[in-house]
């Protein structure tokens, strides 16, 4: 049931409030326990949809982008969450602080190509590749590190080699950041030119 109203966290606030409000509303305001019962678990439930996390496109107008592209770019993303959620939780498990903070820079990249498509789903497609392919592969790497790095004896060869590719992985996902801007140049560049023949032709310049 947490799955689809959100995750533990916004179930604990609401227990914790609604445990709170009912012996307030009973022993201090004097209302009878099953109406302070009552009051408590409407603030529970209001709190668990209040509080639940945004759904992915949440609020955009489907008719508007194309119900196809938006489930696209929704279905995309979801399946990338899990990928950027180990990739972030890599970088607390990586001894070596370059490496860790290399691994941080890789989901803080995720991170802005997430918010990215959310801003523009019909940009999905552009990183469909780091989504499903590149993201996972980082994730899987990084902890590959933490893991190697874990053993009394490491493997210095093999942490030299890891990290190598992470720093390759750094440079694709820099990539696919910056190709969902350029889709948007290129959308502005098509507009100037519209906009300078228009003007040449009723202004003459």
């Amino acid at each position: 049931m947490r799955n689809w109203f959100g995750n533990d966290w916004n179930w604990i606030v609401a227990g914790l409030a609604a445990a709170i409000v009912v012996p307030l509303l009973s022993f201090f305001a004097g209302m009878p326990i099953w109406i302070a019962a009552i009051i408590g678990l409407l603030v529970f439930v209001g709190l668990i949809f209040a509080l639940a996390p945004k759904r992915l496109f949440e609020g955009l107008d489907a008719k508007a982008i194309g119900k196809g592209r938006l489930e696209f770019a929704r279905d995309l993303l979801s399946a990338a969450v899990p990928a950027a959620q180990r990739l972030e939780a890599s970088a607390g498990q990586i001894a070596s602080k370059d490496t860790a903070k290399r691994v941080r820079h890789l989901a803080e990249i995720a991170a802005d190509v997430f918010a990215k498509v959310e801003a523009n789903p019909e940009s999905a497609g552009t990183v469909r590749r780091f989504l499903s392919y590149y993201l996972p592969r980082a994730a899987e790497v990084a902890e590959g590190f933490a893991t190697i790095e874990a053993k009394r004896q490491p493997d210095a060869a093999r942490l030299q080699e890891v990290a190598l590719v992470l720093t390759k992985l750094e440079d694709a996902f820099v990539h696919y950041s910056d190709s969902l801007i350029e889709d948007r140049l290129d959308t502005l560049d098509t507009e100037l030119r519209l906009i300078q023949a228009s003007l040449k032709e009723d202004i003459g310049r």
